[in-house]
């Protein structure tokens, strides 16, 4: 009998969920939690063989939770189960140390069988997440970006002009320009909204 725990802040989508598992007769919902706070509390009196774990939530985000959970019950497994497949939500999870990440379409049989898998100690992705992630590793290393050049898209993100970048860090209009000719090519973009989206994808802003 596999033990397992399902965090989300939609009692619906728990109510759904539960309704799903306790059709499974070698599957026992151990109990709910509706916030990543609730979900550490729970898992630690609860101790489930497998969560089940919404990223954003009120009251402490599912990542925040896995790393909390983990510190405490290093064997817990966590399965991501969101509606979010974004490469940076991707990449937070699985380095904070679920043991799966999986969309909330996923079907009834494929989710039965990615608990059955966590319990095992095997880890579990949905095949668009396992696509995002084998296409992030094998693309070429991106270049950091220097102190300067954050600092400068970090005020383009705010909706400054380049003379009003240059009025606060001091420098001329032009050294902007140069600044951001430097984050577009080493973002691959070719214009400032461009590079502020895909700064933030990866986690420089």
């Amino acid at each position: 009998m596999i033990r397992v725990m399902i965090v989300d802040d939609h009692p619906v989508v728990r109510e759904g969920l539960r309704g799903m598992l306790d059709a499974d007769p070698g599957i026992e919902v151990a109990g709910e939690a509706g916030s990543g706070d609730e979900a550490v509390a729970r898992s630690r009196e609860l101790k489930p063989d497998v969560t089940l774990m919404d990223l954003r939530m009120p009251g402490g985000d599912g990542v925040s939770a896995i790393t909390r959970i983990l510190a405490d019950r290093p064997r817990a497994r966590i399965i991501v189960l969101t509606t979010y497949e974004s490469d940076q939500d991707i990449v937070r999870a699985v380095e904070a140390g679920a043991a799966g990440y999986l969309l909330k379409d996923t079907s009834r049989a494929d989710l039965l069988g990615a608990i059955a898998a966590a319990a095992r100690g095997e880890t579990v992705l949905s095949p668009s997440v396992a696509t995002k992630l084998v296409t992030r590793l094998r693309a070429p290393v991106a270049e950091s970006l220097s102190p300067r050049e954050t600092q400068v898209l970090s005020l383009v993100a705010r909706g400054l002009t380049n003379a009003e970048i240059g009025r606060e860090l001091f420098i001329s209009e032009t050294t902007v320009k140069t600044h951001l000719l430097r984050v577009f090519g080493k973002l691959g973009v070719s214009d400032r909204t461009a590079a502020v989206t895909t700064a933030l994808q990866r986690g420089l802003l």
